[in-house]
């Protein structure tokens, strides 16, 4: 008679590690898109882009499109080595070193933080708007701002897969309705002007009255993009994921702004697109042809879509800022609780909770300073993080070139390890610049606060307190400096060195 062994219990999940296998492609897709919020950027931007290039906007976004597929070529070389959830950290400090990625690392837990909270405010925005319109009731802004930022914790604290669902619905609407729009044009014939080709012309993009302004809210318009890298720990055969998802995301975005902005265009008509533009109602760019080519129901629509965009966006930043604390927080320059993940979900949730804290003081920060939910929070927040991110995406760029410059010459093939990324980092540094130039424009009313006054100095000072904590770290603490930016997902040779540099 023998005695079977009893069957094998599932091993424990482990307090430092994301639940693996959470998402696949589509999934991180639809994480990628919902950051950059497609019916946010169009509402939000288009008509900035308009007013910068013209009717040139197509081409815009089409240039534009170019060089940020570019960029990704040379970062999701990266990806195919490195998987961490701190992907700008960890790699900027593979290619250019510890001191450069905690410098860039903290750069990017600064601007995904103050992206949630800037999502909050155009989402309470847009909430208080659509409720108003629609339902009668002028509640205040700050009742639709924490409902959000409650119900983002709840659905952080779940496996990222239920997050990646809720998105994709929101996601899916979004579109929808962009596609409805631009189709109904397409069917139609366009308007005034018919199918307004020439908008598609490149050498349009540079014949509006501000081309820099229009040029700089097109790169605005794909924030979040990179987002994919940092799914890579819990995402299925991150090293082909994450590069698809990413390349994906990039293409897509181009192709849908690209497209939605030239029918808009067409349907308004060349004179009406540049007025309405300018106007102070710069949303009929999209409710005019909505109610004219496909009925007064989708004008409803599209203003809830704009609210769910906002959410799924915010959401999804939420997502991204976690996932950049959690990463510090695991290596133990931060509280180390930071680093745990939840023992059933395999979410972060200790750093979704911290997150939570620091968005929601961010908010009733500008809530009782009387501060308006759109201009100030959403403008002043979104240029202070978009200015960070591109940053930590120029030094990206050059990361790549010298983390391919120490592999063997069959793994660094010219176009993706050092051309691209070279034309993505200065298109980065094109898109700084012209940030940087129209500062004052992009934050309209709100450029006479003291909070954008202090954007550059914050952003800076960011940057030196992480090349001090580097330099600190690696004078006093060698053991725990070796360790920085340089946990990954690796299943045997690089991530148990650093482990036991954590522990020890």
């Amino acid at each position: 008679m023998s005695v079977l062994p009893p069957p094998e219990r599932p091993a424990p999940a482990r307090p430092d590690r994301l639940k693996p296998d959470s998402v696949g492609v589509i999934g991180v897709v639809f994480m990628a898109l919902a950051t950059a919020a497609p019916v946010t950027a169009m509402a939000g931007n288009m008509p900035y882009v308009i007013g910068g290039d013209g009717i040139g906007a197509p081409a815009g976004f089409l240039l534009v499109t170019l060089v940020l597929t570019v960029f990704t070529i040379g970062y999701v070389a990266m990806a195919r080595y490195i998987t961490a959830a701190g992907a700008f950290y960890g790699y900027v400090s593979y290619g250019l070193g510890r001191v450069a990625g905690m410098a860039s690392g903290l750069l990017a837990v600064l601007a995904y933080m103050v992206f949630e909270a800037s999502i909050v405010g155009i989402f309470a925005y847009f909430a208080k708007t659509a409720v108003a319109a629609q339902l009668g009731w002028d509640g205040p802004w700050e009742a639709y701002a924490l409902g959000m930022l409650a119900v983002t914790a709840v659905l952080s604290y779940f496996d990222i897969d239920i997050a990646a669902k809720i998105l994709g619905v929101f996601l899916v609407g979004e579109v929808s309705i962009l596609l409805i729009l631009a189709g109904s044009v397409l069917v139609h014939g366009g308007g005034p002007d018919g199918l307004a080709v020439k908008s598609l012309d490149p050498v349009e993009a540079f014949s509006g009255p501000s081309a820099g302004i229009g040029l700089f809210f097109c790169f605005w318009s794909w924030i979040g993009f990179e987002s994919t890298a940092m799914y890579g720990e819990e995402s299925r055969n991150p090293k082909r994921v994450i590069p698809r998802a990413t390349l994906f995301a990039v293409i897509g975005l181009g192709t849908l702004y690209t497209f939605v902005t030239w029918m808009t265009i067409s349907g308004n008509g060349f004179a009406e697109s540049v007025r309405t533009a300018g106007s102070p109602e710069p949303l009929r760019l999209f409710t005019g042809p909505l109610d004219h080519y496909v009925g007064h129901w989708s004008v409803s629509v599209f203003e809830w879509l704009m609210c769910t965009s906002a959410f799924a966006c915010g959401m999804a930043f939420h997502q991204c800022a976690s996932r950049y604390l959690y990463a510090i927080g695991r290596e133990g320059f931060i509280h180390r609780a930071l680093g745990r993940t939840h023992p059933r979900h395999g979410s972060p949730f200790v750093a979704s909770f911290a997150q939570t804290v620091i968005a929601t003081a961010i908010v009733l920060a500008f809530a009782v300073s009387g501060k308006d939910p759109y201009t100030d929070l959403y403008g002043l927040m979104a240029i202070l993080g978009t200015l960070a991110l591109l940053i930590v995406q120029t030094l990206c760029s050059f990361a790549v070139i010298a983390y391919f410059r120490r592999r063997p010459p069959q793994e660094r093939p010219w176009f993706a390890t050092l051309a691209a990324p070279l034309l993505g980092g200065l298109g980065m540094l094109t898109a700084i610049w012209l940030l940087v130039d129209n500062l004052s424009f992009a934050a309209g009313a709100a450029s006479k606060s003291l909070v954008f006054t202090l954007i550059p100095w914050i952003v800076g000072g960011v940057f030196a307190a992480g090349v001090a904590f580097a330099l600190y770290m690696r004078a006093r603490h060698p053991h725990r400096y070796e360790v920085m930016g340089r946990m990954i997902l690796e299943d045997a040779q690089e991530r148990e060195p650093v482990q036991a540099a954590v522990e020890s």
